[in-house]
């Protein structure tokens, strides 16, 4: 088995290579999916935020409204630690116990968890591989304008308030550079697929 985290940045293009490492056989455990599994209605970690935000926050079917819940957070600092302290502990919790799981069904698997935060909450202790999506901030800036529909100031701040792609290109053993055409991403990622995966069958 290996254990890799994968991660980057707003608009670099991580989904896509999470994609990509799953069609090929990676065993991808997505941080996003378990956070919205996680505050299913009922559940503790939905009551937690319903107590913090009011139960204006959730829909006609009760479900959270994951949207308004980001609008109220992104320029609030003490609002998203409160958020992220109740989410967090819940979707380490599955992310830990799918790990496991998926080790103990596929000794020889490689095992990626899909974590956007991943280095801003250390989360990387204990993986044998961080791979980092990434592309230049200019052009980060450009790819989020034109999906999101934003602003430059608001694409900016958005940007800005993630660590820096720069930053997390130093603190990664492997970098799958998505500033090209999608077929040079695919590229890389099979090649990373092929070493990542033959070290797993290895036991590294």
């Amino acid at each position: 088995m290996l254990l890799a985290g994968l991660t980057g940045g707003i608009a670099s293009g991580k989904s896509t290579v999470s994609q990509m490492l799953a069609r090929l056989g990676a065993q991808i455990i997505d941080a996003d999916v378990i956070a919205r599994q996680v505050v299913a209605p009922g559940l503790e970690a939905w009551k937690g935020i319903v107590n913090v935000f009011g139960e204006d926050i959730l829909q006609p079917d009760g479900y959270i409204d994951r949207k308004m819940l980001g609008q109220m957070v992104f320029n609030d600092i003490a609002l998203r630690r409160q958020l992220e302290n109740i989410i967090h502990p819940f979707v380490r919790e599955k992310i830990a116990s799918d790990t496991k799981r998926v080790a103990s069904e596929s000794p020889n698997a490689l095992i990626i968890q899909d974590i956007p935060l991943l280095l801003e909450n250390d989360l990387n202790r204990g993986l044998d591989e961080v791979i980092v999506v990434y592309i230049p901030e200019a052009l980060q800036l450009q790819r989020l304008m034109a999906r999101d529909g934003l602003a430059q100031k608001q694409a900016l701040a958005r940007i800005r308030s993630q660590m820096p792609l720069k930053k997390k290109r130093r603190m990664a053993t492997v970098i799958i550079d998505n500033s090209g055409k999608l077929h040079n991403t695919l590229l890389q990622v099979r090649n990373v697929y092929r070493l990542l995966s033959n070290k797993a069958k290895c036991g590294q």
